[in-house]
């Protein structure tokens, strides 16, 4: 299985986005936090099982929250570009494109 990575603005957005669930409610952000955890395990058991959005890019969608992880699958890892909710603007995160 391939190594995961995160682009440094993907896992603050992670990061911001766990702060925020567990601020609504105690324990949210840890549900959150793990529930982008079990997307991340299903993308590299079967990275090419997701579809391909532009640029090789892909996206897995979390199931309980309403987040997409977007990522590229390179020879030795996996590269997250985003940790996106849904209602942004779907074309933020591509000036992080290589």
């Amino acid at each position: 299985m391939r190594k995961v990575v995160f682009d440094p603005e993907a896992k603050a957005e992670f990061k911001a986005a766990t702060r925020w669930y567990q601020s609504r409610q105690s324990g949210l952000g840890t549900e959150f936090r793990e529930e982008v955890h079990f997307a991340i395990e299903r993308m590299r058991l079967s990275p090419e099982a997701f579809a391909c959005l532009e640029n090789e890019v892909r996206c897995v969608t979390t199931h309980r929250f309403p987040y997409q992880i977007l990522y590229k699958i390179y020879p030795d890892f996996i590269f997250i570009y985003a940790v996106m909710h849904h209602h942004r603007d779907p074309d933020y995160w591509k000036s992080r494109l290589v």
